[in-house]
């Protein structure tokens, strides 16, 4: 595969003024849909804070099981709460943000005082910890009250920070119980309530602060879109990563990991059935499974195996599914996301997936986090540039605002109930498909009525 990089510069101030593939698309307007300052706010608020969960998962599940790479792990999700330092002081000034560093920092900290209480049975450790963590979502809760003049209430805060912190126990506790099903639909629901979170407190900055960013609002029917996406794809590849990686050791949860993998191809293929019926639906799931997820699952057993063959044709899969993939967008989307561009995106993604991968068996933990992240925050480049995609092809079904999320809400579906997204990438993957398979010359498959 080409080997592309990507500067990965995490801060929300920076983001705020750095293109993304989205603005991209379309060189010749100065503004889309989906990337005005309101929504680039929510859209970096979305990346920071779920990276956040699937860090602090991560790092949990290797410090129990004294994995070689959970020091790194932690240091990434420290430096992911470094990373939003910047941004809160962009807005709240130098005092703001020393008073979120310390809590937020703390509470990471927290997070690993529990973990070792638990794998050391020490009861008493383990509900200080636990206090400890009550007493973050606490004083977050009142900080964000604070710092946003009351837009964002502590008691809305609070309850919406207890539910996040409740799933992050609930996943690892049933990870240590070994009750991995419920661990791993706990991570997802856990990664898409984070989303909410972003949601609403981008409104709440964006509401104190309506000059800075240009009246545009982030809760609109385009934003929302580009949350859900990124929540898909994000998703997507943190869910590859861990799955590559527990295969190779064998782990007990690997089975499940990669239930909940499929779990999330399922989200996709249920809206294709939705539309064209179980056919429809079996056929998009072949073509994503077989040269995408099996080949990645095809690469470690080449590693594993030594097999050095086998490793360049689950690779030269990849290839085709990039290739294929990028002209079934590129039809789909009438040209608009040219399949040039949606096939380097694919290589792009899968690079970063493998390269991930490769550095952990290697050794190389701080290398493997390091591309970790690089990886997951292109994840939302590339919901970034669906959606415009998207809205720039319909506009006249992205103009009005979106409703405020009522919080907390912990099911799946990010911003949205998981109706309406399913609604969304029903949408999505009507006229996705229709391209997909006028590209391919599949037969006419049947309208459910």
């Amino acid at each position: 595969m080409k080997k592309i990089k990507k500067a990965f510069i995490p801060v929300l101030s920076v983001a705020l003024l750095t293109p993304t593939f989205a603005q991209t698309i379309h060189a010749e307007e100065s503004m889309s849909q989906v990337n005005t300052p309101a929504i680039e706010l929510r859209g970096t608020l979305d990346h920071l804070l779920s990276e956040h969960f699937a860090l602090a998962v991560l790092s949990m599940q290797k410090q129990y099981d004294g994995d070689e790479g959970a020091q790194a792990a932690q240091e990434a999700l420290e430096q992911n709460a470094a990373d939003m330092k910047p941004a809160i002081g962009s807005l709240y000034g130098d005092e703001g943000a020393e008073e979120f560093d310390r809590i937020f920092s703390a509470h990471n900290d927290y997070t690993a005082d529990y973990v070792q209480a638990v794998k050391d049975g020490d009861t008493e450790a383990q509900e200080e910890a636990s206090a400890m963590l009550d007493m973050f979502y606490v004083e977050f809760g009142e900080f964000l009250e604070t710092a946003t003049e009351g837009t964002l209430p502590s008691d809305a805060a609070i309850e919406v920070l207890d539910v996040h912190e409740q799933q992050v126990e609930d996943a690892f506790n049933a990870y240590v119980d070994g009750d991995y099903e419920t661990a791993y639909m706990t991570y997802r629901e856990g990664l898409s309530h984070m989303f909410d979170i972003s949601a609403a407190l981008s409104d709440a900055i964006v509401q104190q602060n309506p000059d800075q960013f240009e009246g545009s609002v982030p809760l609109t029917a385009a934003g929302d879109l580009r949350s859900d996406l990124s929540n898909l794809v994000a998703e997507h590849f943190a869910l590859a990563t861990l799955s590559m990686s527990k295969e190779f050791k064998e782990s007990e949860d690997f089975d499940f990991v990669s239930w909940v993998e499929d779990e999330n191809t399922a989200d996709l293929k249920a809206t294709i059935s939705s539309v064209y019926g179980e056919e429809g639906g079996e056929q998009f799931e072949q073509i994503w499974q077989g040269n995408h997820i099996l080949a990645q699952s095809d690469y470690v057993n080449a590693v594993k195996n030594d097999d050095e063959a086998a490793k360049e044709e689950a690779q030269n899969r990849l290839e085709t599914f990039a290739d294929e993939f990028g002209m079934f967008l590129e039809t789909a989307t009438d040209g608009i996301l040219p399949a040039a561009d949606a096939t380097e995106l694919v290589n792009m993604h899968e690079e970063q997936v493998f390269t991930t991968f490769d550095r952990y068996i290697e050794g190389d933990y701080d290398g493997s986090l390091e591309q970790y992240r690089e990886g997951y925050a292109f994840t939302f480049d590339i919901g970034a540039g669906l959606a415009d995609a998207i809205v720039t092809q319909n506009p006249e079904l992205f103009e009005e605002e979106a409703a405020v999320p009522e919080m907390p809400q912990t099911g799946m579906g990010g911003t949205s109930d998981s109706g309406m997204t399913l609604q969304w990438l029903a949408w999505i993957l009507a006229g996705a498909t229709a391209g997909f398979v006028g590209y391919f010359g599949v037969r006419r498959f049947r309208t459910n009525g």
